[in-house]
């Protein structure tokens, strides 16, 4: 089997708000993911990060393009019928809003088992109530919190009630669509640190949306930069964050900040002319691995 766990394809996503307007929120987007691979998805907000997140997913279905997930064409309604069972629990995303991605009138151990009691697993430590206290665990939580119900939690215990729901299915894919923004920092950290955790000790491949661009810098492998649905750059993050070439991602990557003040004042921040942006180039290889939206030459 080919390497390649996830081949996005010339995805296209529009919106109708009604007859005659639409909005484009992701226009020709490709790329691949490796399996046991980060990568970071970033850009600014309406930027088209988490509709790619769904059109994975199958949340949403994409206007144009096609998804391949293990050469599996998901888009394709007889090969997603057919294989339905695998995709739903080898891929798993955890949402941002984890107050509304968790239901409010089930219990911490009811809803991580939920997942397990779907798909009638067979579970490792006898019960789905065993076994729910074990994924609670091992995200940083003891049986304590087995029977409160998420409003009992705070935003940090929720998300990763919400983690340990997606990883008690052990996911092949896990796309985590900006899993931290509301987060303290310390928990910020706990979480970020857990991902590295399971894709180094377990191989999960992870679709990292954020808008941290030190948290991307820290977790992923390679990057993407995203501005008005089109793909500007990516690159592996070394290499990025090193040598932007692309304007927006020199003008994001300039916002960074920097921890020492005399630094962060003397800091000059690049300005991206957003009228000069050119959505009507392609993706052009100009190093290895290291691809930027710009016009053919002709």
């Amino acid at each position: 089997m080919s390497e390649i766990l996830l081949d996005v394809q010339h995805l296209t996503h529009v919106f109708r708000l009604d007859k005659h307007a639409v909005i484009k929120a992701v226009d020709d987007v490709s790329f691949q993911m490796k399996k046991g691979e980060i990568l970071g998805l970033v850009g600014e907000s309406g930027s088209g990060k988490s509709t790619v997140a769904r059109c994975i997913m199958n949340v949403y279905k994409p206007t144009g393009g096609k998804i391949l997930y293990r050469d599996i064409d998901i888009g394709d309604k007889a090969q997603l019928r057919k294989h339905r069972k695998m995709l739903e629990s080898l891929r798993q995303i955890i949402f941002q809003d984890s107050t509304s991605s968790l239901n409010q009138r089930m219990t911490v151990a009811d809803i991580i088992a939920e997942p397990m009691s779907i798909h009638r697993m067979r579970p490792a430590r006898g019960s789905l109530r065993a076994e729910a206290e074990f994924q609670l665990s091992y995200v940083g939580m003891d049986a304590s919190y087995l029977d409160k119900y998420p409003t009992e939690l705070s935003g940090g215990q929720r998300q990763r009630v919400a983690i340990a729901r997606a990883l008690s299915m052990e996911p092949e894919l896990l796309v985590a669509d900006e899993p931290i923004a509301s987060l303290d920092v310390s928990i910020q950290a706990q979480i970020i640190n857990l991902l590295r955790h399971c894709n180094r000790e377990h191989g999960c491949s992870i679709l990292f949306i954020a808008h941290d661009l030190s948290m991307v810098e820290y977790l992923c492998d390679r990057v993407g930069v995203m501005y008005r649905g089109r793909l500007v750059e990516i690159a592996p993050t070394a290499e990025l964050y090193a040598n932007p070439r692309h304007p927006y991602t020199k003008a994001l990557l300039s916002a960074i900040p920097i921890p020492d003040p005399i630094a962060e004042r003397s800091r000059k921040r690049i300005d991206f002319d957003e009228v000069s942006f050119d959505r009507d180039g392609v993706l052009t290889r100009i190093a290895a691995d290291h691809f930027v939206l710009m016009q053919e030459e002709v």
